[in-house]
C-alpha cells in the first residue's frame, strides 16, 4: 500500500508539471496564466481525495479526458492577438485563432481538474488504508519523487514524448489490474481487457500526437518553452527565426544587416559614453546573439552575454550567422539578469536589456514573469552600482504602448536622478530606446525626453514587479476568469461528494483556511527566491522541493517527537509570518550569496514548517481524513485565487492576507482534542 501511494503521488506531481509545461506551450494564453492549470489541479486533487471514498471503479475518465485534451489542443492550437489589452501587455502571436481568453481558461481549468482528479483518487484509497501522518509522509514523498523525475527531464532537455510515455507507464502499473495465472477465468479476462483499453487507448492516442510534435525537425524543448527555428533568407542575408510556445520571440540576423535596416539597434552607442566606443559590456537578454554581435561590431572588447534560456544560447551557438558567441571576447552566462548583477561586482561601460520579453510565468507565481525583476527602479539601481565612470545603461524593445515607455524612462529618471534620452521608432508597436548615462553629461540626447505624463504609471518596484500593468488594480479579464474558476469549483465538488461533500467537510473549515494560507506562504517563497537568486527554472525548482522537504521535515518531527500545543505553534507561526515582513529584501540583497541563501531559508520556511507542525497534528485528530485532506487542497485553490490581490497589495501584502488567514484557522480549530489517529 505504502508503495502504491507513493506511486500515485509521484503520477500527480508529474502530471500536473507536465500539463503546465505542455498546455502553456500550445495554448498562448496559459503562457501568461498558468497558474489557472494550477488552480484545476488543485480542484481535482480535493475533488479525487473526497471521491475515493465512495468511487466504486477505477477513475478511468482521467486517462480519457487527458488523451482527449492532448488531442483537441494539438488539433487547434489557441493563440491571440499581438495587441494589448486597455490594462495588461501580452507579448503574442500576430494572428488570432481559438477561442476567447475567457472561455478558454475555463475549459483548461475543468479538464486538467478532471485529469488530476484520478490519481487523487487513487492516493485517497490509500489514505483510507493507513494511519494519517504515514499517509501523508508518503504522499509527501511520491510528490518529491514526481519534482525530481520531471527536474531532471527538463535538465536533459527532454521532448514531451518522454513525459507522455511516463505518465502512460504510470497509469497502466496503477489502473490495469494485475491476475495470477490460476486465478484468471474468462470474465476477469474480459474485465482487465477492458480496463487496459479504457486506460491505454486514449494514453496511445498522447502518446502519438506527443511523438509526432517531438520529432519534428524543427521542434526542440528547452525548460521553459516549447522552440522552433526557421531558416530563410531575404535579399541574400541569412535569417534564423526562433518562434517559443507559438510566438515569434527572435530573428539571428548579421550585425551589418541589422544595422542597415533596423539603425535604432545602434542608438545605445551613439547616445552612450559621449562618441567613446564602450569596451565592457553586459548584455542582459542575449538569446541567440544579435545584440552581442552588433556589441563587438561597435567596437566592444569584452561582453559579458547573459540570457536566462539554455537552450536558445545553444541555437545561437550554433547557428548565428555571425557566430559571436565563438568570439573569444565573448562570455556567455546562463543565468537571470538580476540574479547576475546581485552576484558580481564588475563594472561596465555599458549595460544594456536586449528584449527581455519573456513569454511565461514563473511557475508557481500567479503574475510573476521570468523578466519581471529586471524593471523594477531597485533593479535599474542596481544596474546603476555596476556601471565604470561615464558608462550608461539602455534598453530597447516593441513596447507596444506609450504609457510602458515613459514608465520606463520614468523609472530610469528616479533611479540615476535625471532625465534619460528617449528614442521612438514610428511604428505601431512603438518600438523605443532608452539610454540613461551615469551622469547627464555621460548621455547625448537627440531630443529631450517631455517626460511622465498624468497617466504615467509610476516605477514598478521589487514588491509590486507588474510592468505591464496599466492600472492599479486587477484587470477585468482576471476577475471575470477567477469567477468562472470558482463557480466551476463549487459546482464540481457538490457533484464529486454526492451532496455530502460540504457537510463532510464542514468541521474541517480551519484545514481548508490552513490550505489557503499555506499556497500564499509557498507564493511569497517562490517570489521571494526569485529576486534573490533568479527566475530560473532551477531556482524554481529548488524552492518547491524545498518547500515539501519542510513539510515533510514538520510531518516527521509530529511523528518521532511531542511537539508544542497548537497554540504555542501559532504564535511560533505569526512569529515567522513578522519575521518575512520586517525583514526587507533589500538587506537580504546586500548580503554574500551564501549567507543570503542561509537567512532566506530560514526566514522563509519557518513559517511553513511552523504551519505545517499545526496541519499535521490537527490532521492526526480528524475523524474523516479524506475530507479533512479534500478541504486542505480546495482550501489551497482559494489560496492561488487570492495570489491575484499581490497585483494591488504587492508581494509582501500576501503576508498580511496570509495572517489573516491563519488567524482565522486558529479561531475556529476545535477547542477540545479529538482521539489521536497517527
Amino acid at each position: 500500500m505504502r508503495t502504491r501511494l507513493v506511486a500515485s503521488s509521484a503520477l500527480m506531481l508529474f502530471l500536473e508539471l507536465a500539463l503546465i509545461r505542455w498546455t502553456g506551450s500550445n495554448v498562448v494564453h496559459l503562457s501568461y496564466f498558468s497558474n489557472f492549470v494550477l488552480l484545476g489541479s488543485f480542484l481535482g486533487i480535493g475533488i479525487g481525495i473526497l471521491r475515493s471514498g465512495r468511487a466504486k471503479r477505477l477513475p478511468y475518465y482521467s486517462p480519457v479526458m487527458l488523451g482527449l485534451l492532448v488531442l483537441v489542443i494539438a488539433w487547434k492550437p489557441v493563440t491571440v492577438d499581438r495587441g494589448s489589452s486597455s490594462s495588461v501587455i501580452y507579448f503574442t502571436s500576430l494572428n488570432t485563432t481559438g477561442p476567447p481568453v475567457w472561455l478558454v481558461l475555463p475549459i483548461i481549468f475543468i479538464a486538467a481538474a478532471v485529469v488530476l482528479a484520478g490519481p487523487a483518487e487513487l492516493v485517497g484509497r490509500c489514505f483510507a488504508e493507513l494511519p494519517r501522518l504515514t499517509a501523508y509522509r508518503f504522499d509527501l514523498v511520491g510528490s518529491l519523487l514526481g519534482i525530481a523525475a520531471f527536474t531532471g527531464l527538463s535538465f536533459l532537455g527532454a521532448p514531451p514524448i518522454w513525459w507522455g510515455a511516463i505518465v502512460t507507464c504510470m497509469f497502466g502499473v496503477l489502473m490495469i489490474p494485475r491476475q495470477r495465472i490460476g486465478a484468471l477465468s474468462r470474465r476477469t479476462v474480459v474485465a482487465t481487457g477492458l480496463s487496459a483499453a479504457l486506460v491505454l487507448s486514449p494514453l496511445l492516442v498522447m502518446v502519438g500526437i506527443l511523438f509526432h510534435e517531438s520529432t519534428r525537425p524543427e521542434n526542440s524543448w528547452s525548460p521553459y518553452y516549447k522552440v522552433q527555428t526557421k531558416k530563410d533568407t531575404w535579399q541574400g542575408v541569412p535569417l534564423l527565426t526562433i518562434t517559443v510556445n507559438g510566438v515569434p520571440h527572435q530573428q539571428a540576423i548579421p550585425a551589418d544587416a541589422r544595422l542597415q535596416w533596423e539603425p535604432q539597434y545602434g542608438l545605445p552607442y551613439e547616445r552612450a559614453n559621449v562618441g567613446k566606443a564602450p569596451k565592457n559590456v553586459l548584455i542582459i537578454g542575449a538569446g541567440s546573439g544579435s545584440d552581442v554581435a552588433i556589441a563587438l561590431k561597435k567596437g566592444a572588447t569584452h561582453v559579458d552575454a547573459v540570457e536566462i534560456d539554455p537552450r536558445i544560447r545553444d541555437i545561437g551557438k550554433a547557428l548565428h550567422p555571425d557566430r559571436p558567441y565563438q568570439d573569444p571576447r565573448v562570455t556567455s552566462h546562463i543565468n537571470d539578469g538580476r540574479a547576475y548583477l546581485s552576484g558580481t561586482d564588475k563594472k561596465y561601460d555599458l549595460i544594456l536589456l536586449a528584449l527581455p520579453d519573456s513569454l511565461t510565468l514563473v511557475n508557481g507565481a500567479s503574475s510573476l514573469r521570468l523578466e519581471s525583476y529586471l524593471f523594477t527602479q531597485q533593479a535599474f539601481e542596481s544596474a546603476k552600482e555596476h556601471l565604470n565612470p561615464g558608462g550608461a545603461f539602455a534598453m530597447y524593445n516593441y513596447y507596444r504602448e506609450t504609457w510602458l515607455i515613459d514608465r520606463l524612462a520614468s523609472t530610469a529618471q528616479a533611479a540615476f536622478g535625471h532625465k534619460p534620452c528617449v528614442d521612438k521608432v514610428g511604428d505601431g508597436l512603438q518600438q523605443a530606446v532608452v539610454t540613461v548615462g551615469l551622469t547627464e553629461a555621460d548621455q547625448t540626447c537627440g531630443s529631450e525626453w517631455a517626460g511622465p505624463t498624468s497617466v504615467t504609471p509610476p516605477p514598478a518596484t521589487d514588491n509590486r514587479p507588474f510592468l505591464y500593468l496599466f492600472t492599479d488594480r486587477i484587470p477585468s479579464l482576471y476577475l471575470v476568469t477567477l469567477g468562472l474558476i470558482l463557480v466551476a469549483g463549487l459546482i464540481g465538488v457538490g457533484i464529486a461528494g454526492g451532496g455530502s461533500s460540504y457537510r463532510r467537510m464542514r468541521p474541517y473549515a480551519d484545514l481548508f483556511l490552513l490550505g489557503a494560507g499555506f499556497m500564499l506562504l509557498e507564493t511569497k517563497s517562490i517570489t521571494g527566491f526569485a529576486l534573490l537568486f533568479g527566475t530560473t527554472w532551477v531556482v524554481n525548482a529548488i524552492v518547491f522541493a524545498g518547500v515539501l522537504v519542510a513539510v515533510l521535515a514538520a510531518v516527521e518531527v509530529t511523528r518521532k517527537f511531542r511537539t508544542p500545543p497548537l497554540k504555542v505553534m501559532y504564535v511560533v507561526l505569526f512569529g515567522g509570518l513578522a519575521l518575512s515582513w520586517i525583514f526587507p529584501d533589500e538587506w537580504l540583497l546586500a548580503m554574500p550569496v551564501g549567507l543570503r541563501a542561509l537567512c532566506a531559508v530560514l526566514i522563509a520556511f519557518l513559517p511553513i514548517f511552523a504551519a505545517n507542525v499545526i496541519f499535521a497534528k490537527r490532521f492526526t485528530d480528524t475523524a474523516d481524513g479524506t475530507a479533512s485532506f479534500g478541504a486542505n487542497l480546495l482550501g489551497a485553490m482559494l489560496g492561488g485565487c487570492l495570489e491575484y490581490a499581490a497585483l494591488i497589495i504587492g508581494f509582501d501584502g500576501l503576508l498580511i492576507v496570509a495572517a489573516l488567514l491563519y488567524a482565522g484557522a486558529f479561531l475556529l480549530s476545535p477547542k477540545t482534542p479529538a482521539v489521536v489517529r497517527s
